[in-house]
């Protein structure tokens, strides 16, 4: 079986600069990456290269086999891009309607929801907290309920391949252990792999699986627990705030 997503010497160079370099790893089914690192370290770009929506510079990479990116593996992945745009105050669609693109998407022409659709609908409506504004237009909604929205949409289809780039920047707290929580959840009792880019640093430890730190290149790829006693990530971190990332001593 094929890695999820699989790359070789993937970089990526942008008006003569280089964004990222030598990227080389393997994401297996089941895992829950979060990938950290400080502003401009090339976390999107490698996003954007998995999907297929950038070409490399140098290298390849796979996902569920396929290089470049096909249509096939395209339908097995569920996406959230990062700042996804506010919605316009009149555009005339209810929050489930907005949730049932996702699976409209993959329909061949005349789309439409069936009652089964539907029944998926409100399981994912129920599991993003978000079922009692079902019938609410989407640009009436907070940012941080819009942001809801927006990852069951990319979950409603039961996709094998969840990938967000930095999914909780319009949640609040609260909202944004949930949302963790809830993932986890997805991680491990339906085996979802989730490959996530986040900020969260201090808290990602929590509920991922694995840890990839760019800054350019793969500074660290690998466990927690690995993580947490590797003598180089506490000389890059400083041995203090290496464990309070690892979260292995709470």
């Amino acid at each position: 079986m094929p890695s999820v997503i699989g790359s070789e010497n993937l970089s990526f160079r942008y008006n003569g600069n280089e964004v990222l370099s030598d990227v080389s790893l393997d994401i297996e089914k089941g895992d829950y990456v979060g990938i950290v690192g400080p502003n401009g370290s090339g976390k999107t770009t490698f996003i954007r290269l998995v999907l297929g929506l950038l070409k490399p510079t140098k290298g390849k990479v796979a996902v569920f086999g396929e290089n470049p990116v096909g249509f096939q593996a395209w339908h097995r992945v569920g996406y959230l891009q990062q700042k996804a745009n506010s919605f316009n105050p009149h555009f005339p669609a209810t929050v489930s309607e907005i949730v049932g693109l996702g699976l409209l998407a993959k329909q061949k022409f005349p789309r439409k929801v069936s009652k089964a659709d539907q029944e998926v609908i409100n399981e994912v409506l129920l599991l993003m907290d978000i079922a009692d504004i079902r019938n609410t237009l989407i640009g009436e909604l907070s940012g941080g309920q819009q942001q809801r929205v927006l990852i069951a949409r990319a979950m409603v289809s039961g996709p094998e391949l969840l990938i967000l780039d930095e999914p909780t920047t319009a949640l609040d707290p609260e909202g944004r252990e949930k949302f963790f929580s809830t993932l986890k959840n997805l991680n491990e009792k339906r085996g979802l792999t989730i490959v996530m880019v986040t900020h969260d640093l201090g808290t990602i430890g929590q509920y991922a699986t694995r840890l990839l730190y760019l800054d350019k290149r793969v500074v660290f790829f690998g466990g927690f627990d690995a993580f947490c006693v590797s003598h180089e990530m506490a000389q890059y971190f400083g041995e203090y705030s290496q464990h309070i990332i690892c979260h292995r001593h709470d």
